[in-house]
C-alpha cells in the first residue's frame, strides 16, 4: 500500500468494523445472559421444590447469595421482567442452554412468539440491553414493538429512545395523517448510535467486570479536585472511612452517582460529598437531599445515625460550602456533626487553594 491517505483510511475502517463486531458480541451475550437469568428465576418460582420457603423474598435472597457484580435485587427483577416481555428471545439462545429448557416451556414460548413481534435475532443484535430496559417499561405490546422498529431503523441511542418515548412519538404517529412524514422528520433530527454507545453502558461494564466509575463523564478539573479532596478528608482523620468514589445508586429506574462516600466511625453515619464546578443552584440541594433520604431508607443500618451530606459548589476562585441537613431530626447530634466533620472554613480554604492550583 503506497498511498499514505489510503493506509490511514484502511486502518480506520478495520478498527471501526472490528470494534462494531466486538461491541455487538458483548451486547448479544449480555442480553441472552439476562434473558436466561429471568427464565431461571421464573422457572424456579413455578416449579422449584423449595420455592414456598422463599416466596416474595426470592429475588432479595438470591441477590445476597450470588457473587456476581451488578446482579442486585432490582436488576434480577428486571431480568425476570425482560423474560416475560420478550419470550421470542428463546430463538437466539445458544443450543447448550436451550437444551435444558423443558419442553412445556418451549411450547409456550413458541406460541407466544407467533404474535406480532420483531424477530429475536434483530432484538438481540440491534438493541443493547440498556435499550431493552427502557422498552420493558412499556406495557402496551404494540407500542413497544413500534419503538423497537423505529429504534432499530433509526439506530437510536438509548438517550434518543427515551426522548422519543417522552415526546409521545407513538401517540403522535397514530394521530398524524401522514405518519411516514413524521418518521422522516424524527429520524432526520437524530444522531445515530455508534459502537461505543453499545459497550459504554453500566450493564456492559459490569458484565465485563470493569469499573463503572470509568463510565461517569467528568471534566479534568472535577476529577483532579475529587482525587485531592478524597485524600484531604481521609488525612483529616476524625473517624472518616472511605467507602467509594462515584458510588452508584438506583432510585426508581434511574442510576445516580455520588461523588465521594465515607462512613464516619465516631458519628456512626454515612457522609455523602457532592462536588459541582460552577455556581450554586437550588436544585443541587434537592438532589443531595434525595440521596440522603435514599441512604436513610435503603442503606443505613438500624444502629446508624442519619446520614449527612456535604455539597461543595465552586465558581471561579470562590468556594461556597453548604451542609445539607434538611430532613434530619433537630437534636444535639446535628451539632455533633458540625464538630466532628471538617469545618466550613477548612473546606472553603482547601477548595479555593486547589482550584487555583488546578486552573
Amino acid at each position: 500500500m503506497q498511498d499514505f491517505k489510503q493506509l490511514v483510511a484502511t486502518i480506520e475502517q478495520v478498527h471501526s468494523h472490528l470494534q462494531a463486531k466486538a461491541a455487538n458480541a458483548v451486547n448479544q451475550a449480555l442480553t441472552i445472559r439476562n434473558w436466561l437469568i429471568g427464565y431461571y428465576i421464573v422457572e424456579f418460582e413455578q416449579y422449584g421444590e423449595d420455592r414456598a420457603s422463599y416466596g416474595a423474598e426470592l429475588v432479595s435472597k438470591l441477590a445476597k447469595s450470588i457473587a456476581i457484580k451488578g446482579l442486585t435485587a432490582p436488576e434480577l427483577s428486571r431480568c425476570r421482567q425482560f423474560y416475560h416481555c420478550y419470550p421470542q428471545i428463546i430463538g437466539s439462545v445458544p443450543q447448550e442452554f436451550s437444551n435444558i429448557i423443558p419442553e412445556q416451556i418451549l411450547g409456550t414460548l413458541s406460541q407466544e412468539s407467533k404474535l406480532l413481534q420483531v424477530p429475536p435475532e434483530k432484538i438481540v443484535s440491534k438493541l443493547s440491553f440498556s435499550h431493552l430496559i427502557e422498552l420493558i417499561k412499556i406495557d402496551n405490546p404494540l407500542k413497544r414493538t413500534f419503538y423497537e422498529v423505529e429504534c432499530i431503523r433509526g439506530t437510536w441511542s438509548v438517550r434518543e429512545l427515551r426522548r422519543q418515548i417522552s415526546s409521545l412519538y407513538y401517540e403522535r404517529s397514530g394521530l398524524s395523517a401522514k405518519p411516514e412524514k413524521l418518521a422522516e422528520m424524527v429520524n432526520k433530527n437524530t444522531s445515530p448510535q455508534v459502537p461505543t454507545d453499545i459497550i459504554k453502558n453500566i450493564y456492559a461494564f459490569e458484565f465485563l467486570d470493569l469499573k463503572t466509575r470509568d463510565l461517569v463523564e467528568e471534566s479534568d478539573l472535577e476529577s483532579a479536585l475529587l482525587d485531592h479532596l478524597q485524600e484531604f478528608i481521609i488525612e483529616l482523620g476524625n473517624g472518616f472511612c472511605f467507602e467509594a468514589r462515584q458510588k452508584r445508586i438506583l432510585i426508581g429506574s434511574t442510576y445516580y452517582f455520588i461523588d465521594l462516600l465515607f462512613y464516619h466511625r465516631i458519628l456512626k453515619c454515612h457522609v455523602l460529598l457532592e462536588l459541582k464546578i460552577g455556581a450554586f443552584e437550588h436544585g443541587d440541594i434537592g438532589q443531595l437531599n434525595t440521596y440522603l433520604n435514599y441512604f436513610r431508607e435503603e442503606i443505613s443500618e438500624a444502629s446508624d445515625n442519619p446520614p449527612v451530606g456535604i455539597l461543595l459548589v465552586a465558581e471561579k476562585d470562590h468556594a461556597l460550602v453548604k451542609y445539607a441537613t434538611a430532613g434530619m431530626d433537630e437534636n444535639l447530634f446535628v451539632k455533633q456533626y458540625l464538630i466532628k466533620l471538617p469545618s466550613t472554613d477548612q473546606l472553603q480554604h482547601y477548595v479555593e487553594k486547589e482550584l487555583k492550583a488546578l486552573q
